[in-house]
């Protein structure tokens, strides 16, 4: 659907298995044994395993095997006795265990126990229409919660959520929990549809799901905020939805959704995303219609998550905007091969509010409801804040085909609920920057000459060198497991401290689409390090800061280099952190090499 300027930019479980039988006994190559690792730890029962012995063996026989193998076997049932199928709990080391059972000539195979779950697919009727679910793997995601709790504001025309004078709630969102809102057109407490596009979108968001009615929404145990700032024909104006948005924030969102876009940059506007963040509120906006490579405005204000949109094929959307703004992409529709190439939902009749009906629309207003409903289901399962919320959507986007890194097409990719949700640490450390800096540091000492190198241990366990090395790699992480509560000055000095040293731009200068690259440079290594030219005793900490750095720097180019802010052109950014990481590794070296003689 064209978004105009400022404008609308159960429980039956249907899981299919298909078994692909053919005729013929080719004997098939063994799978290799299971591994605890490779698992996810939702699939495992903790520390349990079973064996599968040859046909007759008894129970005397296994009994007496298991006292050399430390573990406790019992027959699975009354009727695994034929077959000797086994199972054994409180196993302390379940793959050495295993890797010592399978040696046994009696037994045919040896696992760890794990859990199988049925699919949920809801019983709505027309949920098999619903292609955008399935490609962001909503079934599985919805294992995991349903955004339970978190409240979605909606800004846009209205949601018929309810009855009141010539308006009528639509049949599939009854049983949906709203909150209270508001009318900033009409200036009323009736936040009600009357163009469509609206109650379309928070469908999406949450439609009312397992109910045998209609379709199914994204995080439909989340509760709408239905807020109404563009009229019936589709218009709005950047007052009412600065207005918006702080009521939003004010009144208990979590996240804002809006899916509309138009005219040009509007401080207005800009302070209220900015107030609405630090309230710890994520805000989702779409990119645009208009097919260029330009994100529109207020998805391109920073601390905004700007949305493009793909079709059934996960491909660029012909009218979808994109640009060096773009945050992620989700399915948004195409309906040049037929109808049902856009996203199914239930709204009402543009011609008639009280009348519902099943709408197929396209845009990348369509798009947008997915990630707020899937930023909804991460702060359900624990997110803190914006920046947690923003981690988890694009760690777990799937990348575009044939790129690794963030594009002005898709930006970190398309999204994907399931892994999202998996990505969420919870504010835990990333400890491959620091992995990185540690096999930095192996470099820098294997290059120094014996009697200028200090000794590696020496260096490791010095904690004027390892604390600024940590801080620059994984940062003071455990603060926020301990203070992420904290309020005003307190909060934001954790929020700082819990981010790796490059990342304190985030906090300094705001988070905007790119990153700044003076702090993903050697800039902050080299200014720190020049007064440790005169004051020996400063060189451990530069030279574990140098190290940190450099390890910090050399993952994100490796992993993908994030856009940076000021280049010219996207793939520049690699070079610039390698050549950083060179300076940040000869900074290092000079630091920590000693005076011969």
């Amino acid at each position: 659907m064209r978004m105009v300027r400022w404008t609308l930019g159960g429980a039956a479980l249907a899981l299919t298995l298909t078994a692909a039988c053919a005729p013929g006994t080719r004997e098939q190559d063994a799978p290799p044994p299971v591994n605890l690792q490779a698992l996810d730890p939702r699939d495992v029962v903790h520390g349990a395993i079973v064996v599968d012995f040859k046909d007759g063996t008894t129970k005397a026989e296994f009994d007496a095997w298991e006292k050399d193998w430390g573990i406790d076997l019992e027959l699975n049932s009354v009727e695994s006795a034929d077959e000797a199928l086994t199972i054994a709990v409180g196993v302390d080391d379940v793959d050495a265990v295993l890797a010592r059972i399978r040696q046994h000539p009696a037994v045919e195979a040896a696992e760890p126990l794990m859990e199988v779950r049925a699919s949920f697919t809801p019983n709505d009727p027309r949920f098999e229409q619903q292609w955008n679910l399935r490609m962001i793997d909503m079934p599985k995601a919805w294992e995991r919660n349903r955004g339970k709790g978190v409240v979605v504001a909606v800004l846009d025309t209205g949601i018929a959520y309810e009855d009141h004078d010539g308006f009528k709630q639509v049949p599939d969102l009854k049983g949906v929990k709203f909150v209270k809102g508001y009318d900033f057109v009409n200036d009323d407490e009736h936040a009600n549809d009357d163009h469509g596009h609206g109650t379309h979108v928070a469908g999406t968001i949450a439609q009312a799901t397992n109910n045998g009615e209609g379709v199914a929404g994204v995080a439909f145990e989340a509760t709408l905020m239905p807020v109404k700032v563009l009229n019936h024909f589709g218009g709005g104006n950047t007052a009412d939805i600065a207005d918006a948005i702080r009521f939003a924030a004010d009144n208990g969102a979590d996240v804002i959704n809006m899916s509309l876009g138009g005219g040009a940059y509007s401080q207005v506007m800009a302070s209220a995303v900015e107030y609405a963040r630090k309230k710890g509120v994520t805000v989702v906006a779409a990119a645009g219609n208009a097919g260029r490579a330009t994100v529109e405005f207020p998805a391109a204000y920073p601390g905004v998550v700007a949305v493009s949109a793909v079709g059934p094929n996960g491909t660029l959307a012909p009218y979808s905007s994109y640009g060096k703004e773009l945050d992620i992409a989700a399915p948004g529709g195409d309906k040049r091969a037929g109808e049902q190439g856009g996203i199914l939902q239930n709204t009402i009749d543009p011609r008639d509010p009280a009348r519902s009906i099943y709408a197929y629309y396209q845009g990348t207003s369509m798009a947008t409801p997915h990630v707020a409903a899937v930023a909804a289901m991460l702060y359900a399962a624990g997110a803190k804040g914006p920046d947690e919320v923003e981690k988890a959507l694009y760690a777990g986007a799937k990348k575009a085909a044939g790129h690794e890194a963030w594009t002005e097409q898709y930006g970190h990719g398309l999204l994907n609920a399931e892994a999202s949700l998996a990505a969420l640490g919870g504010g835990s450390a990333q400890w491959p920057p620091l992995y990185w800096a540690l096999a930095l540091l192996a470099v820098v000492l294997l290059t120094l000459r014996g009697r200028a190198r200090p000794g590696y241990l020496n260096v490791l366990v010095k904690p004027a060198f390892l604390i600024p090395m940590l801080l620059a790699t994984v940062g003071a992480y455990f603060l926020r497991g301990w203070f992420g509560g904290a309020d005003g000055a307190a909060g934001e000095a954790v929020q700082v401290a819990s981010l790796p040293i490059p990342d304190w731009e985030r906090i300094i200068f705001g988070r905007g689409k790119t990153v700044n690259p003076l702090f993903y440079s050697a800039l902050i290594p080299l200014l720190l390090s020049l007064p440790a030219i005169k004051w020996r005793g400063l060189r451990p900490a530069m030279g574990g800061l140098a190290l940190g750095f450099a390890g910090f720097l050399a993952y994100a180019a490796w992993t993908g280099a994030p856009a940076l802010a000021w280049m010219p052109f996207a793939f520049l950014a690699k070079p610039w952190l390698g050549f950083n990481t060179v300076i940040c590794l000869v900074i290092g070296r000079a630091m920590l090499q000693k005076e011969e003689g």
